[in-house]
């Protein structure tokens, strides 16, 4: 999601590369680690089980009273990556109505705080709606595991951009095609693998996504038809 507010970075150049390559690095350390944890202190079968790894893991070795300190720790740690998805979900909103493929006002901008306010009210209020369907597994199972599809079309674009003469990066990195090949074959597996794990929840949210074909079709139709209106007059 760093690369969501590269318009807004300063030396972006700089910045994003090493941001991106630190914090997976970071992130990917840290995994590994508390997996091997885990694993240590816990038998295998019991983590297949567990729906509370982290909490039950703690029990395990410090006794009851750490389990419920790791659960809160896990809780705080969470808004992180809150404070990801607030900051970059909105800037998409954003940017599709400045294309008009969107309510026009999603792409207002606070004139003291200079953000997306609109847009950002938007996704809080879509938020909430979706928690207040379900649980946090189902949530995930049925609608966040479709974010790996449009990271796949994402890294797809790579090729149709590199096709484009006039296309001209402001940086490029090694292993074009096969890093872009590799992140492609990864999301389509995690998509698959929870299609295959659930996939009457996974169908219902592909068929949500599916809903939002039509509109944009709509958006993209409307968007067409004013740029010929503006190029006759």
């Amino acid at each position: 999601m760093v690369s969501y507010a590269a318009g807004e970075t300063r030396n972006p150049e700089r910045v994003i590369p090493r941001a991106l390559l630190a914090g997976t690095l970071t992130v990917t350390a840290a995994y590994m680690l508390l997996n091997a944890a885990y694993l240590y202190v816990l038998p295998l079968s019991d983590v297949a089980r567990s729906t509370h790894v982290a909490a039950e893991a703690s029990e395990r070795a410090l006794g009851t009273q750490a389990g419920g300190a790791v659960a809160v720790l896990v809780v705080v740690s969470a808004l992180g990556a809150l404070n990801g998805i607030i900051l970059a979900g909105p800037r998409v909103y954003y940017a599709m109505a400045q294309d008009e493929l969107a309510f026009r006002w999603l792409s207002a901008v606070h004139p003291q705080r200079q953000t997306p306010h609109w847009a950002i009210a938007a996704q809080a209020v879509w938020s909430c709606v979706l928690v207040a369907t379900n649980t946090y597994r189902d949530l995930f199972s049925r609608v966040v595991y479709t974010e790996w599809l449009f990271f796949g079309l994402l890294a797809a674009g790579l090729f149709v951009l590199r096709r484009n003469a006039s296309y001209q990066p402001r940086f490029t990195v090694y292993g074009y095609p096969v890093v872009p090949l590799l992140f492609i074959a990864a999301s389509l597996g995690i998509v698959v693998n929870q299609v295959r794990a659930n996939p009457r929840g996974s169908a219902f949210g592909l068929g949500l996504i599916l809903l939002g074909l039509p509109v944009y079709f709509v958006w993209s139709h409307r968007r067409s038809q004013k740029a010929t209106a503006d190029a006759y007059h």
